[in-house]
């Protein structure tokens, strides 16, 4: 799936599911707040708040993928996913907002035993259905995550599952209290406030650690490696780096391969390392390759050596005396090790038609260039 056909497929699921999950948390909150209050149960009716928070982050992931799903433009040239990124965050604070609400409330009823609710029997089946709609809705919601690699989706599921399993500590505590124990319905009004903070500290730190450009998992990062070294002319790899947004992450990576290869052959190499990354690693939609004739963290490179030009310049003025020199065809410089090796190419007849005459050329070559400390070896070709 190319970029392009990601960011539909982005954005079909986000609009389905955040219009399908609106419409079913509106309906369980009504039910769920309207059924505690009529049939008294505070962890009811805490649990239609938690539904409630689930249709505002609906919302929220409605408005937040109709951007982040935008093509890159000249004011967002990397795209529009850290949308999704801030949008995770806003829900994972609104989350633990709502949950010190909700604690606050129920914990003030405990040590208010005059206060406390006396839920009906009829509170139970609000709870079931919504322990069920809500599991549906996260395996649903779960499914269009997993197919358009989309985290926001991945955590508004969650926000469902959440839900769902609050749902849960709800039965039991009305049941609880049904069976004698009158706290029971505020204790679990209390641990469903735990379970809405610990799913939304979850969902904001991911998006923290998005924010600040933490990298991918050790694991990830050793199937890229794995994934370059395989490409043919890699001989290895350093400065790997690695950063997530919006469900999709970027890598640079410096690549190391054979000094002596064509500028061309190095960008074949870069360019099927970065296609093998985005067909097989299945986040990764940016990649930058540096190419490198040497390991420039153990051999860093020489700003001060002269570019083409000037070396070309110096050459011709410590070749001047050598005649053969003035006839060369073609130059190749490659700076390694923080010196330039040169390669220079003289017709056939330069050689004077023996191997002899040819070494002497050569040696002449080296011998005139050795008084520039910028150059260190020099290689004559005759043909």
């Amino acid at each position: 799936m190319n970029a392009q056909d990601l960011r539909e497929a982005r954005a079909t699921a986000i609009s389905r599911t955040a219009v399908v999950g609106g419409v079913v948390n509106l309906l369980l909150s009504v039910i769920k707040i309207g059924a505690g209050v009529v049939w008294s149960s505070q962890a009811l009716v805490a649990d239609g708040v938690h539904s409630l928070s689930d249709l505002a982050s609906d919302v929220l992931v409605w408005f937040a993928g109709r951007h982040a799903t935008q093509a890159p433009d000249a004011d967002h040239p990397y795209g529009h996913a850290r949308y999704e990124t801030v949008a995770s965050l806003a829900l994972g604070l609104f989350l633990i907002g709502v949950a010190i609400g909700i604690a606050w409330d129920a914990g003030h009823r405990l040590f208010a035993p005059d206060e406390l609710l006396h839920p009906e029997a009829l509170a139970l089946v609000a709870a079931l259905i919504s322990i069920l709609v809500k599991e549906w809705l996260y395996w649903w919601t779960l499914a269009y995550a997993r197919r358009v690699r989309s985290d926001m989706l991945r955590a508004n599921a969650w926000h469902h599952r959440s839900d769902a399993i609050s749902s849960v500590v709800v039965l039991v505590g009305v049941g609880g209290t049904l069976a004698g124990l009158t706290y029971l319905d505020a204790v679990a009004a209390i641990l469903v406030a735990v379970m809405i903070a610990r799913i939304g500290w979850e969902i904001g730190w991911t998006a923290v650690t998005e924010l600040v450009d933490t990298g991918l998992e050790q694991g990830r990062i050793d199937a890229i490696r794995d994934t370059i070294r395989a490409v043919g002319g890699v001989r290895d790899i350093h400065m790997l780096r690695t950063r997530r947004h919006g469900g999709q992450a970027s890598a640079d990576v410096h690549v190391l391969v054979d000094p002596r290869v064509s500028v061309s052959e190095g960008h074949m190499i870069s360019v099927l390392v970065e296609r093998r990354l985005k067909d097989q690693i299945d986040e990764i939609t940016d990649v930058t390759v540096h190419i490198d004739p040497e390991d420039d963290e153990a051999a860093p490179p020489q700003a001060s050596l002269p570019l083409r030009a000037e070396a070309l310049a110096r050459l011709d003025a410590l070749w001047a005396g050598i005649p053969e020199a003035k006839g060369r065809r073609r130059t190749v410089l490659h700076y390694l090790s923080g010196k330039i090796d040169v390669e220079v190419f003289l017709p056939l007849e330069a050689c004077g038609g023996t191997r002899e005459h040819a070494r002497a050329v050569n040696d002449d070559l080296q011998a005139a260039a050795a008084a520039d400390p910028a150059f260190r070896r020099i290689q004559a070709y005759f043909g």
